[in-house]
């Protein structure tokens, strides 16, 4: 189990989710399947001017409101995402330069896959923890890329979290610790210059998904002595809705602690983002003293498991930044053609 020396928490959170929304019967219109029942009902989509910068951003704007310090003051913009929009230039550097952080601050863009979020959420904790900086802003977005047809065509939709991340004494969520579960499991990959990503089918369930999330949360419950009924809240990585549901049951929860944070249904698989965002939606609701756990998964393969104790600064602190159902709620349906044109999906010669 990883735990910093010095005490840390999340002093702020924010998150964003695009307006668009493609429902999941509209593609089936389109590519037909389905008959066995559609994975969720719609998920986010970009709009033309929106990338994983621009959701960034957006995201970071809420958590430093919610943190109430002055952008100057991070040492570390981190931004985890697998659809960065260029191949060679930092994320980062830009976020950093709009939230008016820069130029005294650490920028760096993490991938691996959809845990990439969490991976710098780790980091910064270690880099407050060690005294190195007092603040550090950590970052999970994508924008969500699938081959026209593909399963993930279903399922592959958009946002971003943030998170300000702090001294404990601070903090709306002291973290209790954090533990990495890591195997090479081929089950999901991208080579340079492919347009999109492939899987490794028999992979994606066991040995990836289940083992990674299920081991990683496992340990760091035995470690801290706790079993699931100590937490009022779980947060898992959300590729659909059965997935984190299964997870869930599997380390003993129940459907109702995972309530809250499981969003896939109205925002499909956000990627870096997933377990970010469910985590966003999960302090909205909740209450000093509650514990919450997350574990997020990344192919390739890997999760990250933290266990987080709620404080009474929750309270007034969220209150300062729009809360994620409302970012959820708030959604213009657009059809297949439209959301073909605002993914890119066709390229012209």
């Amino acid at each position: 189990m990883m735990k910093p020396v010095n005490p840390v928490g999340i002093v702020g959170y924010g998150a964003y989710i695009p307006r668009f929304r493609v429902k999941a019967a509209e593609v089936a219109r389109v590519w037909g399947g389905g008959e066995g029942g559609l994975p969720i009902d719609e998920k986010a989509v970009p709009g033309l001017d929106e990338d994983v910068i621009s959701m960034s951003i957006e995201a970071a704007r809420n958590a430093l409101k919610r943190a109430q310090i002055n952008p100057k003051d991070l040492g570390a913009v981190w931004v985890g995402s697998e659809s960065h929009p260029y191949a060679v230039k930092p994320s980062s550097t830009l976020v950093a330069e709009a939230l008016d952080a820069t130029p005294l601050v650490s920028a760096a863009d993490w991938q691996f896959a959809c845990k990439a979020g969490t991976e710098a959420m780790q980091a910064g904790f270690g880099y407050i923890g060690s005294g190195m900086v007092r603040y550090a802003l950590a970052i999970g977005a994508d924008t969500a890329q699938g081959r026209p047809g593909d399963a993930l065509e279903y399922t592959a939709g958009a946002g971003a979290a943030a998170f300000v991340l702090g001294p404990a004494d601070e903090a709306l969520a002291v973290l209790e610790g954090s533990l990495s579960y890591v195997t090479d499991t081929p089950d999901f990959f991208r080579r340079p210059y492919q347009h999109y990503p492939e899987h490794g089918n028999r992979f994606t369930g066991d040995p990836a998904y289940f083992h990674h999330t299920v081991e990683a949360g496992q340990r760091l419950l035995a470690e801290l002595g706790r079993t699931a009924q100590d937490y009022t809240w779980a947060v898992f990585h959300q590729p659909n809705v059965k997935f984190p549901t299964k997870a869930g049951q599997m380390l003993g929860f129940k459907p109702e602690q995972l309530t809250p944070g499981l969003l896939v249904g109205q925002i499909g698989n956000t990627y870096a983002a997933a377990s970010p965002i469910g985590l966003t939606a999960t302090l909205d609701i909740a209450q000093t003293g509650d514990r919450i756990l997350v574990v997020s998964f990344g192919s390739g393969a890997g999760s990250d498991a933290l266990s987080l104790v709620v404080t009474d600064a929750i309270k007034e602190r969220r209150k300062l930044a729009m809360p994620t159902a409302a970012y959820v709620k708030r959604r213009d349906e657009i059809d297949y053609a439209t959301y073909t044109r605002y993914r890119g999906k066709l390229e012209m010669a």
